[in-house]
């Protein structure tokens, strides 16, 4: 691209703060829409798995943008433009959905706006990977910092917009702020790629490989519990705080957990520099353990802003870290799909997740439901070994 770096970074940085801004309805008020429609915590895990399948089949946009140019624009700019204007679509129309009578058609609508998100999150990984060398580590706190930044800015105003405008101008606005990376995107101009980029179906074979087994497995654990948990933190407050919790609130109890996201993706990196893979990754495991039992056993509402910022900030550690191995690990000939794959086992465990969060709260307490989230973390210890191999 023939652009400043600190310019690119800004491209990607608005990218990912879009997905951010959407990020922050789904985890801190989507639940809470859902109860006020009648629906039950298993129809909302329901809702969850469906709507990460677009992020499961990501491998699918990958191969194609690796593999096709669009309309002379490069391999990832106009598919990264498609994505976002299926989101803008998507988002503009939802608000005219009743959810209680019309529960599958807003499925299908979410559905859609999922399959934009991921398209544009796919082709943007894909460009980074095109574009910033491997051993570049800023790229993974942006895309992480980015995000957790579209949340921490978003959520207090969703939650306010819901309680106090109505639930229209909650997607409206998200819309508006889908709009702002476009002219960033429209900018760029992508180079011809070179030998080495050039697709290749026997790079796949890396996917053989224990090393990148082990991350994507790890991957999953981590974001099972990140996403699992997320979904439920101002459900379970609003029932167990109810005098002091409702939506306005909700938002800023979302800003306070990606406040710590975006704290935990600036410092991920470094952990993992200072401590190596395997020690980063233990560290990362623990802290989301004890952040969780932690939220579990809060005593009274004072409690819960310095445990949800210490939560936020052991999930953005471990997201750091699963993003810079996953693109450490991703071979060039196939940059965006094998990437792609990666990225979709982790959605994939964010859609069981959210199911496993939501059918577990219409039969057990959310005391214990946080405890068992927190110890979902040790599956990923008997894979740390074969990082440190790996490394050998």
């Amino acid at each position: 691209m023939v652009r400043s770096k600190s310019r690119n970074y800004f491209m990607f940085g608005a990218l990912y703060f879009t997905q951010g801004t959407i990020l922050a309805y789904f985890l801190s008020i989507n639940a809470l829409y859902f109860i006020e429609n009648g629906l039950s915590g298993t129809d909302l895990g329901i809702f969850g798995i469906i709507a990460m399948i677009p992020f499961v089949i990501k491998v699918l946009y990958g191969m194609l943008s690796d593999r096709v140019p669009l309309f002379g624009m490069g391999h990832r700019k106009p598919y990264i433009l498609i994505g976002l204007f299926i989101q803008i679509a998507c988002l503009i129309a939802v608000p005219f959905i009743n959810l209680s009578s019309n529960f599958w058609l807003f499925v299908s609508a979410a559905f859609l706006l999922q399959m934009g998100m991921a398209l544009y999150d796919t082709c943007t990984d894909g460009l980074a990977l095109d574009t910033i060398p491997k051993e570049e580590g800023t790229i993974q706190s942006i895309m992480v910092g980015g995000r957790a930044l579209g949340l921490v800015l978003t959520a207090p105003l969703v939650g306010l917009l819901a309680e106090y405008v109505g639930w229209h101008w909650v997607f409206w606005v998200l819309a508006l702020s889908t709009l702002i990376p476009i002219p960033f995107v429209l900018g760029i101009h992508e180079e011809e790629r070179t030998v080495e980029q050039e697709f290749k179906w026997e790079a796949f074979k890396a996917f053989k490989d224990r090393y990148v087994i082990a991350i994507a497995l790890i991957g999953f654990v981590f974001f099972t519990v990140y996403a699992g948990v997320n979904a439920v933190v101002n459900l379970s407050l609003e029932m167990r705080f109810p005098l002091q919790f409702n939506k306005a609130v909700a938002g800023l109890v979302s800003s306070v957990l990606g406040s710590g996201i975006i704290l935990g993706g600036i410092f991920g990196g470094r952990v993992m520099d200072t401590l190596g893979k395997k020690k980063a990754i233990w560290a990362a495991l623990l802290t989301s353990l004890i952040a969780n039992a932690a939220f579990a056993l809060i005593p009274n509402p004072s409690w819960v802003w310095p445990v949800v910022f210490i939560l936020g900030l052991s999930f953005g550690v471990q997201q750091t870290i699963i993003f810079a191995m996953s693109m450490n690990a991703s071979d060039s000939r196939i940059a965006a799909s094998m990437y792609s794959i990666l990225m979709a086992i982790t959605n994939v465990a964010q859609g069981f997740g959210m199911f496993l969060t939501g059918s577990l709260s219409d039969t057990i307490s959310f005391r214990i439901l946080f405890i068992i989230m927190g110890l979902v973390n040790l599956l990923a210890i008997p894979f740390i070994h074969t990082i440190k191999q790996a490394e050998k």
